[in-house]
């Protein structure tokens, strides 16, 4: 087939420039000309420089056009058409074009090289982006900056970040910019205290490492402390100033804390440094502020911000938000009312406002208004508000209708059903669920899993807990914690320590919810010594202050070896107020030594604190009182019962049939079958006690 001569490039482009700009036409008008005086080395060079234009001015049909027509391409010609691809973001078109520049047996150069390993990492491609490192090393280009720092982008994206350091652990001495590189792969995969020792040992640090450490805790679990604690070492070390970038993440590390004072000595710093007109930075203050309920200050924040065009609708959104963790719902419904265009956003964020205040019909009512658009969103809104309201069963129902209309599901989906089957105690929908993952892109997902693992220890079910935690690629805090939980609940205390260990042997650093997991499991193993020595790390190894859910495991694990003395003592010095878990816990710890006055003591603070639901407490004392012979006390106990209606909270059971459960308690006859199960009760015990009589030795 004959090439294409210059001329008809010349001539396709004239055309292709036409409508894009009279400087871009003039720019090609002169190259032409250079072309039409020089040789076929200069006709490559217009070309080139037409693409490479066409490809800055976002025209990359026009600069594809050019390449295709090309008589001759140098490798600057295929470089400028990647790149042009890279930066419109067309990652599949620049993909096929490398390949295609292979297999042409063209030579990669330092830049191709570069530029292709960026496309891979961008993509997530992992194979061709090894094939590539195959091809760097045997070109000897691998010491080359700008070729191992793409290298190194490319496993640091695909989360092959083992692979990564032994490429940082190799070339770093002769090439810095790896150091930024590695730090960032640690924060994108979410190792915390690999990214910390990377940036520790940084031989220098620009304001974009201390802001990229920042924000990786920001976003991490249970680690917005330590994003904060960053902040404050990187004002004092003075190595670095920070941008907005860095103050909008340390903002919005408040907000998740919930952290109003932080929040606002930040906020003062933000005006001493001139960035309070920053778009970005007064939707991370109008966030702080509704999130923390300081309404007042969310108000005058979004004054002045709030007529901005690019950020009126998110803060809209934040307002009504904010209002409705206020319990100020009309303020939300205000503000909502006031909105000329109701997007898809504000209504998923006023059917979460009305759940959250128990409007729960008001919710369905905007929910049916607003399904019909498919949002993944809208539906997970509903079913949110359904937990919520504990009407789990509709939960359940709305993801069946999600289902069957085939609306994607998203990992907060799958999430929340299983904390609903948790709650529901209903391990057969959780099996189903699970099935459903199974077929889903977040079988291994780590919210996923920490959700499946909770839901099958609830649910009774430990060894399918153990499979769920195992699924897991990379468990995080929340899903060791549900882990051991699973293994207290079941009375595994020996297994809970070990999964205690192993988390802090795979770098995981606990928080307060996986001490009192592990403490718990002390307390039902009844493993004092390591109970306290548990106890003692948290507070001086982990700088952990102990809250009243630590304080009531030691208190029952104190009472199971009927140390009620000491129990009694570590509250009376804890320095906080005891809640009614924690005092029933110390009732309990008192029956082993009968200490009566002070039962009856911690029994007046129960009642005090809760006089509805004291039933516990009072129990609690009857029994004493029967124990130690004191029954006149016993019957003004009984009394106190009887005059105040407080009943203790009956035991039930429950069983799942056809995706419905039904729960059962003594004397109940609720049930629309109630005397047809009552008959088959008696018609067992008849049977049972006709076998009793023919075969006495087996019941006796």
């Amino acid at each position: 087939m004959r090439k294409p001569r210059f001329a008809e490039i010349k001539t396709f482009s004239k055309k292709a420039v036409e409508p894009s700009s009279i400087d871009g036409s003039w720019k090609w008008a002169c190259w032409v000309e250079n072309g039409r005086r020089s040789n076929t080395n200069v006709d490559v060079v217009c070309a080139n420089k037409a693409i490479t234009y066409y490809s800055r001015t976002g025209e990359i049909e026009h600069a594809r056009k050019v390449f295709d027509t090309m008589s001759h391409r140098s490798i600057v010609s295929w470089n400028a058409m990647i790149n042009g691809y890279y930066r419109s973001n067309m990652i599949s078109e620049a993909l096929d074009l490398i390949s295609c520049m292979h297999f042409s047996d063209i030579k990669f150069n330092e830049t191709t090289f570069a530029t292709t390993l960026g496309v891979c990492g961008r993509a997530v491609s992992l194979t061709p982006g090894k094939q590539i490192h195959e091809l760097v090393l045997k070109s000897g280009y691998l010491r080359f900056k700008l070729v191992g720092s793409s290298l190194l982008y490319v496993y640091a994206n695909c989360c092959k970040i083992g692979d990564g350091r032994m490429l940082f652990d190799e070339l770093h001495h002769e090439n810095n910019l790896l150091w930024s590189l590695m730090l960032m792969g640690y924060v994108e995969c979410g190792l915390m205290h690999e990214a910390r020792c990377i940036f520790q040992t940084m031989p220098k640090r620009s304001v974009v490492d201390w802001t990229t450490l920042i924000s990786g805790y920001s976003k991490s679990e249970n680690c917005c402390k330590e994003a904060l604690e960053m902040f404050k070492v990187m004002r004092l070390n003075g190595e670095a100033i920070p941008n907005e970038f860095t103050l909008d993440c340390v903002l919005r590390a408040c907000s998740e804390l919930g952290d109003a004072s932080s929040g606002r000595m930040v906020h003062t710093f933000i005006v001493k440094c001139g960035y309070e007109h920053e778009c970005s930075i007064g939707g991370a203050l109008l966030s702080l502020y509704c999130r923390c309920g300081s309404m007042d200050e969310a108000e005058k924040i979004y004054c002045e911000f709030g007529h901005w065009a690019e950020s009126i609708e998110a803060s809209h959104h934040l307002m009504i938000h904010g209002y409705a963790m206020c319990g100020r719902l009309a303020d939300a419904e205000r503000l909502f009312m006031e909105m000329s265009i109701k997007t898809l956003t504000s209504l998923n964020t006023m059917i979460l406002a009305y759940a959250r205040n128990g409007e729960i019909d008001k919710a369905v009512k905007i929910f049916e208004s607003a399904k019909g658009e498919g949002s993944s969103i809208t539906w997970n809104s509903m079913i949110s508000a359904y937990i919520q309201n504990h009407q789990l069963e509709d939960a359940l129902l709305v993801y069946l209708a999600m289902h069957r209309l085939q609306i994607c599901k998203t990992r907060s989906t799958f999430s929340a059903l299983f904390r609903a089957c948790a709650c529901l105690g209903s391990l057969q929908q959780g099996q189903l669920l699970h099935s459903h993952v199974e077929k889903s892109p977040y079988s291994i997902n780590v919210y996923v899993g920490t959700a499946l693992t909770d839901m099958y220890s609830k649910c009774g079910s430990l060894a399918d807990a153990r499979e769920a935690f195992r699924s897991v690629s990379s468990p995080n805090v929340a899903t060791w914690t549900a882990m051991i939980n699973g293994f207290a609940h079941h009375g595994h205390g020996s297994d809970a320590i070990t999964s205690f260990n192993l988390m802090l042997q795979s770098g995981i650093t606990p928080n307060e919810a996986s001490f009192v997991a592990v403490l718990s499991a002390c307390s039902h193993a009844g493993f004092l010594e390591m109970g306290m020595k548990l106890f003692h790390t948290m507070i001086y190894h982990y700088g952990i202050s102990p809250t009243v859910e630590h304080f009531t495991c030691l208190v029952e694990l104190l009472g199971k070896q009927e140390l009620a003395n000491e129990a009694k003592i570590l509250i009376q010095t804890m320095g906080i107020e005891a809640d009614k878990a924690l005092l029933i816990s110390l009732l309990n710890a008192n029956w082993s030594c009968m200490d009566i006055k002070s039962s009856k003591q911690a029994a007046e603070k129960v009642v005090s604190l809760d006089p509805r639901s004291s039933s516990s407490a009072y129990v609690i004392m009857s029994n004493m009182y029967s124990r130690t012979g004191k029954w006149r006390e016993r019957m003004k106990v009984r009394e106190i019962l009887r005059e105040t209606g407080v009943k203790k909270d009956p035991g039930c059971s429950w069983i799942s049939i056809n995706n419905t459960t039904y729960v059962f308690s003594v004397n109940y006859r609720n049930h629309p079958k109630s005397d047809l199960m009552f008959a088959a009760l008696e018609s067992l015990k008849a049977n049972a006690y006709s076998y009793a009589q023919v075969y006495p030795s087996f019941f006796f």
